[in-house]
C-alpha cells in the first residue's frame, strides 16, 4: 500500500505537479544571484514556474482534447443530443460539454446554433453550463495541485449543476424567452468528410496553436495576480477575508469572480496561490467557477441570445449553485485536504 501511495505521490506531484521544475527554476535563479525565499526571488519562480507549467500541460490536454472533439463536431453532437429525452439528454450534454473549448465565450455560439436545431431549452443549457465550468483538462491541473478527490469532486459536482440547472430551466418552460432570430433560425446538415487519423492529428495541433495564442495573455494575467497574493498579500489578510472566519466567504468569492473574464488555466494560478494563503478550499472553488461560466462578457453575449428573464435565471441557477457547492466543499476541507 506505501509502494502504491510513493507512486502515486510521484505522479501527482512530479508528473502533473512539475515539481522538479519548480526546484530547477529556484536553483537557477539562486545561481543567478536572486534569493527565491525573498519576495522579490519568490514572486520571480512562482511566476516563471507556474507560467512554464500550465502552458505545458495546456498544450498536451488541448492537443489530446482536441483529437478526442474531432470525433463529434457540431453536427455529430446534435444527432446524438437529439436522440435523448427528459433527464438522460441534460445527462449527455452535460457530459458531451466536458469535451468543447475552455471558456463560456467560446460555448455560447454552439449552445446558439443547438437552440436554432430545435433541441430542447433545458438540454442547451445543461451543455451551456458544462462546458466552461468543467473539462477533462479541469480535471488533470486541478488533480496536480489540489488532489484527485477534490479535482473527481469538482467535476462531478460541475455536472451536477449543469444538469439541474438545465432540467430547472426546462420545467419552467422559458422558450419563449429565446430571442425570435434563434427561435426561427434553420439548422443546415452539412455532411461531415470522413477524417483521416493524419487530419486528425492536423486538427488537433492547429487546435492547440489557436487556443495557446487565445489563453495566453489570461494565463499572464492570472499567473502574475498568484505570484503578487503568494509573495506580496499578507497571510493573515486573506484568512480574514476568505478564511474560516468569515462566513460570507465564498459569497464574496463568487461576486468576485463575475467581473473576470478567463478559462479554468487562466483562474488556477490565482486558486493556487489564495490557497496556500489560507484560504478555504470551498471559496478557491467558487471564485474559480464563478469566474469561467458566469463572466460579465460571456453574460452580455448570451444576453443577445436570450431575454433579460431566462438570462436572469440562468445567473440565479448557477450563483446558488456555486454557492452551495462552494460551502460544501469548505465543510469538507479537513477530509479532501
Amino acid at each position: 500500500m506505501d509502494t502504491l501511495k510513493s507512486i502515486w505521490d510521484f505522479f501527482q506531484n512530479d508528473i502533473l505537479g512539475m515539481a522538479w521544475l519548480n526546484r530547477l527554476i529556484g536553483s537557477l535563479l539562486n545561481a543567478l544571484g536572486l534569493d527565491v525565499t525573498k519576495k522579490i526571488g519568490g514572486s520571480v519562480q512562482f511566476f516563471i514556474y507556474d507560467l512554464i507549467k500550465i502552458m505545458v500541460l495546456l498544450g498536451i490536454l488541448i492537443f489530446i482534447i482536441s483529437y478526442i472533439q474531432s470525433f463529434f463536431p457540431p453536427e455529430r453532437t446534435k444527432k446524438i443530443l437529439g436522440r435523448f429525452h427528459g433527464i438522460g439528454a441534460n445527462i449527455i450534454a452535460a457530459l458531451l460539454g466536458t469535451v468543447t473549448p475552455f471558456c463560456s465565450c467560446s460555448s455560447i455560439p454552439l449552445f446558439i446554433g443547438f437552440t436554432s436545431a430545435g433541441l430542447p431549452l433545458g438540454v442547451t443549457f445543461s451543455f451551456l453550463i458544462s462546458s466552461p465550468m468543467v473539462d477533462l483538462g479541469s480535471l488533470v491541473l486541478l488533480m496536480s495541485i489540489f488532489g484527485w478527490k477534490v479535482a473527481f469532486i469538482y467535476v462531478i459536482v460541475g455536472l451536477i449543476i449543469a444538469v439541474v440547472g438545465g432540467t430547472l430551466i426546462e420545467k419552467l418552460h422559458l422558450e419563449n424567452q429565446v430571442e425570435e432570430f434563434i427561435r426561427n433560425g434553420k439548422s443546415i446538415d452539412i455532411p461531415q468528410e470522413k477524417l483521416r487519423v493524419k487530419d486528425r492529428l492536423k486538427y488537433a495541433w492547429e487546435q492547440v496553436c489557436g487556443t495557446a495564442k487565445k489563453v495566453f495573455p489570461y494565463v499572464i494575467i492570472g499567473v502574475g495576480i498568484g505570484a503578487v497574493i503568494h509573495n506580496w498579500i499578507p497571510e493573515d489578510f486573506i484568512v480574514k477575508v476568505l478564511g474560516g472566519d468569515n462566513p460570507f466567504g465564498v459569497i464574496l468569492a463568487t461576486i468576485a469572480g463575475v467581473p473576470m473574464y478567463a478559462d479554468i488555466f487562466g483562474t488556477i494560478p490565482i486558486a493556487e496561490a489564495l490557497l496556500g494563503k489560507g484560504a478555504l478550499l470551498g471559496v478557491v472553488l467558487s471564485f474559480m467557477m464563478a469566474v469561467t461560466t458566469l463572466s460579465l462578457p460571456s453574460m452580455i453575449m448570451l444576453r443577445k441570445a436570450v431575454k433579460p428573464k431566462l438570462l436572469g435565471v440562468f445567473i440565479a441557477i448557477c450563483t446558488i449553485g456555486i454557492i452551495i457547492v462552494g460551502y460544501a466543499f469548505n465543510a469538507l476541507q479537513n477530509i479532501l485536504i
